[in-house]
């Protein structure tokens, strides 16, 4: 049995409580699939559910902006990308649903239907304007029954980075669960680095916010919404949000690709770009800073 779609939100809504409106509806429509297939007996196919998950979402999500702000572009990964984007004052860049594999994923080791199923995945919906570039975000975590947003201030991050300074205990690095960088590999193999694996860019990054990690560093490439939405929200809460080279990020450009991210706790960012410089992955902050030194 096929779940009633979410109300759209309000028109009149801000846009803050937009977006964080549109998290949690297109949360909802995710769900909602999980719960079908429970219903069903639990059986499923993994393809067809990620791309069902892909394709509900993006259709929630396209009606509901088309409803609530008809002017604003959107950007996203599910619809094709009209690049008169690039001449707008206001764009909307959005995953519908970043992590489609923990998404159709139950966790490894539970048996049956009956398995408990990843939390891991994540809807990102962010606000781009020019001249400001990104000024509101919220990530949904469907699974978790949360949502964050660039409403919260209070500073993200572990509140024990001090230990990591003194060397009481590793810096922990979220990593892809299959592929991370070749470099974070090998700063795995010190003694003073951790890598926590977990799926979707987007729970990587509030990992850093939420402090069950200090950083988060990529550079296999990732598109512009892979990152706007959690970028926007680490931010919000003091987070360095870069390239892996200290330049600043850029947002709704002609070619939506980004070839790496740095997310890290302020306070560990200078050790953390010491140790990618040591692997080889230049830092042109550090660089300067010897420089300058």
């Amino acid at each position: 049995m096929n779940s009633p779609s979410p109300h759209l939100p309000a028109a009149s809504l801000d846009d803050t409580a937009l977006a964080h409106a549109l998290a949690d509806g297109a949360a909802e429509v995710l769900l909602a699939l999980r719960r079908d297939v429970d219903a069903a007996g639990g059986g499923f196919d993994p393809k067809a559910l990620k791309d069902a998950g892909d394709a509900a979402a993006q259709d929630w999500l396209a009606r509901a902006l088309a409803a609530a702000r008809p002017d604003d572009a959107t950007l996203s990964e599910e619809a094709k990308d009209d690049v008169s984007r690039t001449s707008a004052d206001r764009v909307w860049i959005i995953d519908p649903l970043d992590g489609t594999r923990e998404f159709a994923e139950r966790h490894t080791g539970t048996d049956g239907p009956d398995g408990e199923w990843r939390d891991d995945f994540a809807v990102h919906v962010a606000l781009w304007e020019r001249g400001a570039g990104l000024t509101v975000g919220a990530v949904g975590l469907p699974g978790r029954g949360a949502a964050l947003t660039t409403a919260d201030t209070t500073p993200g991050g572990p509140d024990d980075v001090e230990t990591v300074l003194r060397g009481d205990r590793p810096l922990r690095i979220a990593a892809s669960r299959s592929r991370p960088p070749e470099f974070v590999a090998t700063l795995a193999e010190r003694d003073d680095i951790e890598l926590v694996p977990m799926g979707s860019a987007g729970v990587k990054v509030i990992s850093v916010v939420g402090g069950t990690v200090d950083a988060y560093v990529h550079g296999g490439g990732q598109y512009e919404w892979d990152s706007a939405a959690p970028v926007a929200v680490a931010q919000a809460r003091g987070l360095v949000c870069t390239r892996l080279d200290g330049t600043p990020l850029e947002y709704n450009r002609e070619s939506p690709w980004l070839p790496d991210l740095f997310v890290c706790h302020p306070a560990l960012a200078a050790r953390l770009r010491e140790l990618l410089d040591s692997v080889g992955v230049e830092s042109k902050v550090a660089s300067m800073s010897k420089e300058g030194a």
